[in-house]
């Protein structure tokens, strides 16, 4: 059976190498992004059927479009990869703004929450029933860079949906994973290599790994039978600062 992967925020880095990945994986794929060409771009580097749809995963109107069009074109679905997501500068929390902390909370948690709800859905009522949600957590997830407060605590948020999703789903046959990154070679991270704030108030130079490495875990937890689960895995720089962070 062919098998419907979607991958949200498709339009450049761990989206669209995740998005190659699966395409040359034998998945059909369903691209999703705020901006049609960047889109357009990631599927001329797809190898089979695809489908791409702009929609902002913050907002339940355009979500719900978005599913049913795949609904329309591919009558099921059997991966969703919640990847969509932004970050801030570095800014000290009394000095974020309530815009920013919406934004973020917005794009990173109400997005990825919004796409789960559509996909169980979906997954519950397509015949054979259920697949595989696979949220990227970040490794923030799991500890703060300084002054990240509405990233990290979206990140450990996207934690909690993880579990939940994996203990609502079970009987349904819907699973769900997180896989959390550290300093993939993308646009977000690019200011890495000029030197970022650590934990001692220094600023550091981070390594960083091609998108490629996450994109190869992902397609690992995705082709698991819906029998087993990798509920959580990390893919990270070797010599990234994440151990002694705290």
């Amino acid at each position: 059976m062919n098998k419907i992967a979607m991958v949200t925020g498709a339009g450049s880095g761990v989206g669209r190498a995740v998005a190659k990945a699966l395409s040359a994986a034998g998945y059909s794929l369903v691209l999703t992004g705020r901006r049609r060409e960047a889109l357009e771009q990631s599927v001329a580097q797809l190898q089979g059927p695809s489908l791409a749809v702009p929609a902002d995963v913050g907002d339940p109107a355009s979500v719900k479009a978005l599913f049913a069009a795949t609904r329309e074109k591919f009558g099921r679905l059997d991966v969703l990869f919640n990847n969509a997501g932004i970050g801030l500068p570095a800014v000290p929390i009394e000095d974020l703004s309530f815009e920013q902390w919406q934004s973020i909370v917005g794009a990173n948690l109400t997005g990825a929450f919004l796409c789960t709800q559509e996909a169980v859905r979906m997954m519950k009522a397509q015949e054979p029933r259920g697949g595989r949600i696979i949220n990227n957590g970040s490794v923030s997830a799991d500890r703060p860079r300084p002054h990240s407060a509405p990233y990290t605590a979206t990140k450990h948020a996207i934690t909690g949906l993880t579990k939940s999703t994996i203990l609502d789903g079970r009987p349904f046959d819907i699973t769900a994973s997180q896989i959390d990154i550290g300093n993939a070679a993308t646009e977000m991270t690019e200011r890495m290599t000029q030197g970022v704030l650590q934990a001692d108030g220094k600023l550091g130079i981070e390594p960083r790994m091609d998108a490629d490495d996450v994109a190869r875990a992902v397609v690992y937890m995705a082709s698991l039978p819906l029998s087993a689960n990798v509920p959580f895995i990390t893919v990270m720089a070797t010599k990234m600062p994440l151990f002694g962070r705290g």
